[in-house]
């Protein structure tokens, strides 16, 4: 059977949809999915987009068929102006190859085990500056709270270091980053080259974090103490196959690219989780029976993760509904084909989690929140590429294991002591797609303690 062309959005003028694209991605995007099912294009200001929806799809692009797509997409050109040719986003598969096996044996549980304490300790911390506030149980933006218990457990974990004021100042610089690249992501023109306001605050944003990690990188060369039991220290002993270890300019990108990651996976994640558990009080009381029942009146530890299915489905669950990194792109390097349709070479292959995480073949009430969608036997039921929060194939997020250990600790030593409640009549907290998935405004919530002492 010949192959078909792939069905078109319709346009009403020569942009392309651009400017419906910019003004409603993920409402664009769902249209085309109503309209042509789970394989179309689209062409932005002329850029060749193939929206891909279906986890056969998905499964041919990123693991059968990775051969014939690399990362030398539009998402990975927009976003290469801040994480250069860090692990994310680096285009060459034999530099990425050799990156990705220098540092692979510093992400697997055994060694995100000895971090674990930072991600517990962190959270205690903060919970304790929660309770110092003149008024404890006003409101907070839960959203920068948990933005600086990111940065702190990264800060620790890679530096064995509190660099509170200059991380803060990274985290201004990183959001304002995701604000403009997303912005140019829905319209990209002008081009990042031209003279604009936006483009010199970008400018300034990627020099602030830039001058964070070369900061903290001096600081460790220049010292002439002990060398911590930190990442960094992994890193910079790190060896490839031939026994070189990396460069200080790749080590500067990839360091970038670990604090970016876990700050963002970190921040979005756990901010959605307590808006979610407090607006589903039922959830919320399972989650609080499980936490009282396996740790009563002590911190969580590593060895609790087994225990605590529940709090791990929660997480599971917000990622479903809310990734971070709701988006993911390939180019096609070759013409391939997928169930019958023409994908041209130089197509820039779209992949949106926040839409095929709410794929009504794979999802019954695919906007509700049903922790329970992820126990064994319900999971065991679905196409494995249902449910990609951190992708798939040999370019999976290589923090996923620590990401989903700091997500279960930090969620279990909140609930053990506080319960995040929604003021009254607090309005519905609405996704903003940059080029990572945020609450827009931020998650407002008040803590309240669960036990009087």
């Amino acid at each position: 059977m010949a192959t078909r062309e792939l069905p078109m959005v319709a346009s009403r003028n020569f942009l392309g949809g651009a400017f419906s694209f910019k003004r409603d991605q993920l409402g664009f995007l769902a249209g085309g999915i109503r309209e042509h099912g789970d394989l179309f294009q689209f062409r932005p200001l002329g850029l060749p987009m193939v929206m891909v929806n279906h986890p056969d799809h998905i499964r041919h692009v990123l693991v059968d068929h990775d051969d014939r797509y690399d990362k030398d997409a539009s998402l990975f050109r927009i976003v290469r102006p801040v994480l250069r040719d860090g692990l994310i986003a680096i285009t060459d598969k034999k530099r990425w190859r050799r990156q990705r096996t220098m540092m692979a044996p510093h992400f697997t549980p055994r060694t995100v085990r000895n971090f674990a304490p930072n991600m517990t300790d962190e959270t205690l911390l903060m919970l304790r500056r929660w309770e110092a506030r003149p008024e404890p149980e006003a409101p907070l933006n839960v959203t920068d709270e948990i933005g600086q218990l990111a940065l702190r457990i990264v800060n620790r974990s890679l530096f064995s270091a509190d660099v509170s004021a200059a991380a803060m100042a990274f985290e201004r610089a990183f959001s304002d980053a995701n604000d403009l690249l997303g912005a140019f992501f829905r319209l990209p023109f002008p081009p990042l080259t031209w003279p604009t306001v936006r483009r010199r605050k970008l400018r300034a944003a990627i020099g602030a974090m830039d001058d964070f990690i070369s900061g903290v990188l001096q600081q460790r060369l220049n010292s002439t103490e002990q060398e911590p039991a930190d990442l960094l220290t992994l890193l910079m002993h790190s060896v490839d196959d031939d026994g070189h270890e990396m460069d200080l300019e790749q080590l500067h990108h990839d360091v970038l690219n670990l604090c970016i990651g876990a700050f963002e996976t970190t921040t979005n994640a756990l901010s959605w989780s307590l808006y979610l558990l407090a607006r589903h009080p039922e959830a919320e009381k399972t989650f609080h029976a499980e936490i009282d029942s396996i740790l009563a009146d002590r911190v969580p530890t590593f060895d609790d993760l087994p225990e605590l299915p529940y709090t791990r489905m929660v997480i599971d669950e917000t990622l479903r509904i809310y990734s971070p990194a709701y988006m993911t792109m390939r180019r096609a390097m070759v013409d391939d084909e997928i169930a019958g349709y023409r994908i041209p070479a130089n197509s820039n292959v779209l992949i949106n989690s926040f839409l095929l995480h709410r794929h009504a073949d794979f999802w019954s009430d695919p906007d509700a929140f049903i922790p329970e969608r992820f126990l064994p036997e319900r999971v065991a039921e679905r196409p494995k590429h249902a449910y990609v929060p951190f992708g798939s194939g040999p370019r999976v997020c290589i923090g996923k294991h620590f990401a989903l250990t700091e997500l279960v600790m930090a969620l279990a030593t909140i609930g053990r002591t506080h319960r995040l409640v929604l003021g009254e009549g607090a309005p519905a907290v609405e996704p903003e797609p940059l080029i990572t998935l945020h609450p827009r405004g931020g998650v407002r919530l008040q803590a309240v303690r669960r036990f009087q002492d």
